[in-house]
Order: structure tokens, then C-alpha cells, then sequence
């Protein structure tokens, strides 16, 4: 998701990059940056708090070089120093706020997303689906590595939340399989029903797998989306939502054809009896020798199909609710803070998920026709005209209801893991 400019952070850069400029080039009209910012004071004011940690007063070379280094830009003291300088009236080595607003350097970074970074990786949350647009990485990223502890962060929190909501995955694929008028499972039903058949580790059928291909879909999709993003021949680091809808469209399809196997094995292992497979490779080798390669592929076309209308719909409403909110609130708030992120990807993820779900049914029931006893080979328009005679459009969301109720648990699961590792890693967070 493209996340909101986090005002604070970028418009220390840019007074950064103005510096640099000045020095080298000399082009910069600064009559103009007074002028405009004359009518930002109120932005300046967010700025100089949001500076001031210690809540001191004034701003020093210290809080400089911090806030820099968590937008993975690292300088040193010498040069936070110069910065100082040029709004310094007094040669006491800090900033308060009269010498702060009279800097003819500053402007408000709106229209600079290419040094965006701390909200764009704040909603990196992992709730087992695998549609996701993916993220966006700047060069300072790339440079200095943070990008892949990002990358490494949110593969643990997705790992650790998987596993923790895995029954509620599983029941939701029993429920989509075998869910009907004559069998109407519940959750509770459904629960039940697993425990009786194979014990209490029978709930978590399926999910090494769904473990396992975290790390080559995550790096698949990244890896596809940068080249996708290069082709396109973009001049900026970040792009448009019809772009990004476009590039992480692409690159979701990639991946999911490149891993789409595992996807298959997942299924399978979700919906097996006890002992039927001794592991994952056994289960593998059992499709193939039975049914052939071009079983790992069924459902191929509907799982790809369901990238588009999630991807487009998730992308528009979360970009729509966050503009929303930053015209009404965002000029007394530096940034909407990570609840309001949490509610915009919320709603916007199931806004995706509702549009895409009967798409995800049909994948999953052609992915488990064969393991099915007495179930035909039916084809994707075969099986929608046959689950709307037979049970109405309801009969395209079963299962629906747990795949919602493991959101709020994976989502806080994925949060307090994310952060916890990205700590421990070295990646900072405001």
C-alpha cells in the first residue's frame, strides 16, 4: 500500500537537499520559499514539535541526525551541524521555534513521495492471504539495507501470526469444500468436527506449508514489481495507484505462478484424513503419481483472476479513507497514526476480500476436486453455474466468516511480532 507523507520527517530531508543544492548549484529561488512559507505556518509548528522529542523547546544537532537515520539516511554530526547553522541567529548550536519559522530553507514536502519512507512500511500486516500489492523500497533502503530487515520483519510476523490463526484457515477451507445445504458447517461444528478426527494438532493441517512459501512469494513479488516498475519507465521511486494497481498486478501474478504448487499442497494438506500423507513431500509425490503435473495448476485461473478486483479495490479504498481523513484532521495531526492506518487497511482489505472471495471458493474447490471422494472435474464457469443452482449466491462466500474472524488476531499478532523483530534488527520506528 502507498502509505501518507509523514510531513516531519520529509521536510527535514528536503531542508537537507536544499542545503546541498545551494551550496553546489546555486538555482534555488528562495524569495519563493519564503513566500509559501508565509501561508504553512501551521505546518511548521507540527515540524518543530515533531523535532522536539525532549519537548524542550528547541531543536539540536542530535534530534537532527535521529531523524534522519530513521528515514535510513545516516550523516554526521559535523554535517547536522551545518544545518543548524543556517537557521542558528544566536551561535548557541540549537533551533527554537522563532529561529525555526524565520528559515528561508524550509518548505513542506507534499509534493516530494520519493523521500517517504516511515508510513509506507507501517501496515506491513500479514493475514495469510497472498494477493497483496506489495510494498515500496527508496534507494536510501536499498543502500543501507533496511529494506531487507523489512523484508525479514514482516516474513516473522507473518510466520508467528499464520500460525497463531491457522485453525480459523483451515476450518475456512473445510468450510468452502465440503460447506453445503445438507452439510451447513458452523465454526463451531466445524472445530469440533477437526478435533474428533485427528486430536488437537489436526488444527494447524496445512499450515507448514502456508510457513514455508512466505519467503519466495514475499521475494518473487518484490523482485517482479521493481523490474515491473523499471519497465514501465517510471521517473519516481514510488508510484500513482493506477500504476501501482498495474505493477502489483503483474508482479502478484509472477509470483503466485511461480509458488501456485505450494498453494495446491496447502490445500490438500488442509483437507486431508490423519495418516493419509506422512509430510508435505510425501503428499506432493502422492499428486503426482496419481493425477500428474498439471494438478498442481488446477484453480490456476480463478486464483489469478481474483488478484485484479482485490488488488484495484484494496489500493482504491484504502487511498480514498486515508485522503478522507488527512483533509478533515490531517492539518492538526503530523500524521494519522497507526490506528487510523490499521482502520483504512481494514476495511479496505475486506472491501477486496468480499469482491474476490467467490473466486477464492472456486480455486480452492478446484484445487481439492481430486481429494474430494466421489467429487467430478468440473471446470471454474461449471462449478459457479453449479454452486448458484444449487446453493444460491450465499453459497459463493461459505466460509467467509472465519477467514473475517482471524483479521483482528492476525492483524495484532502481525503488528506487535513486526515490531518487536524490526526493534531487534535495528530498524527504528517512531
Amino acid at each position: 500500500m502507498l502509505h501518507t507523507v509523514h510531513k516531519c520527517t520529509a521536510l527535514l530531508q528536503l531542508h537537507w537537499i536544499v542545503l546541498q543544492k545551494r551550496e553546489h548549484d546555486g538555482q534555488l529561488d528562495f524569495e519563493e520559499f519564503v513566500h509559501y512559507l508565509q501561508d504553512h505556518e501551521k505546518d511548521l509548528k507540527l515540524v518543530f514539535k515533531s523535532l522536539d522529542r525532549k519537548i524542550a523547546g528547541q531543536v539540536n544537532a542530535n534530534d537532527i541526525v535521529n531523524s534522519l537515520r530513521d528515514l535510513g539516511v545516516h550523516i554526521s554530526l559535523q554535517q547536522a551541524e551545518r544545518v543548524l547553522q543556517s537557521m542558528d541567529k544566536n551561535g548557541t548550536m540549537t533551533v527554537d521555534w522563532n529561529e525555526w519559522k524565520k528559515s528561508p530553507t524550509l518548505q513542506p514536502a507534499e509534493n516530494v513521495p520519493e523521500i517517504i519512507l516511515y508510513w509506507k512500511h507501517s501496515t506491513i500486516f500479514d493475514v495469510g492471504e497472498n494477493m497483496m500489492v506489495p510494498d515500496e523500497f527508496t534507494s536510501e533502503e536499498h543502500m543501507t539495507g533496511m529494506l531487507w530487515r523489512h523484508l525479514v520483519a514482516g516474513g516473522g510476523a507473518g510466520a508467528i501470526s499464520r500460525t497463531c490463526t491457522a485453525p480459523l484457515d483451515r476450518l475456512k477451507v473445510l468450510m468452502q469444500v465440503h460447506g453445503s445445504h445438507g452439510n451447513n458447517m458452523c465454526i463451531m461444528s466445524g472445530l469440533t468436527q477437526m478435533i474428533k478426527e485427528g486430536g488437537m494438532r489436526s488444527l494447524w493441517r496445512g499450515n507448514g506449508i502456508n510457513v514455508i512459501k512466505i519467503a519466495p512469494e514475499s521475494a518473487l513479488k518484490f523482485m517482479a514489481y521493481e523490474q515491473i516498475k523499471r519497465l514501465m519507465g517510471s521517473s519516481q521511486e514510488t508510484l500513482g495507484i493506477t500504476e501501482r494497481f498495474v505493477a502489483g498486478s503483474l508482479a502478484g501474478v509472477i509470483a503466485q505462478s511461480t509458488i501456485y504448487p505450494m498453494e495446491v499442497l496447502k490445500t490438500r494438506l488442509a483437507l486431508r484424513k490423519t495418516s493419509q500423507y506422512k509430510g508435505i513431500s510425501d503428499c506432493a509425490k502422492q499428486i503426482l503419481k496419481g493425477e500428474g503435473m498439471t494438478a498442481f495448476y488446477k484453480g490456476y485461473v480463478p486464483n489469478m483472476l481474483g488478484i485484479i478486483p482485490y488488488a484495484g479495490i484494496d489500493l482504491a479504498v484504502y487511498e480514498t479513507l486515508k485522503n478522507t481523513w488527512l483533509q478533515r484532521y490531517g492539518r492538526d495531526n503530523a500524521y494519522p497514526g497507526v490506528f487510523v492506518l490499521l482502520a483504512c487497511g481494514t476495511v479496505s482489505s475486506t472491501c477486496g476480500q468480499l469482491a474476490s472471495y467467490p473466486l477464492a471458493l472456486v480455486r480452492t474447490r478446484m484445487q481439492a476436486q481430486a481429494a474430494v471422494e466421489g467429487a467430478s472435474q468440473v471446470s471454474m464457469t461449471g462449478l459457479f453455474k453449479q454452486i448458484m443452482k444449487t446453493e444460491g449466491p450465499t453459497g459463493l462466500y461459505r466460509g467467509l466468516t472465519p477467514n473475517f474472524l482471524k483479521v483482528i488476531p492476525a492483524v495484532s499478532i502481525s503488528y506487535v511480532v513486526y515490531e518487536h523483530i524490526k526493534t531487534t534488527l535495528g530498524v527504528q520506528s517512531r
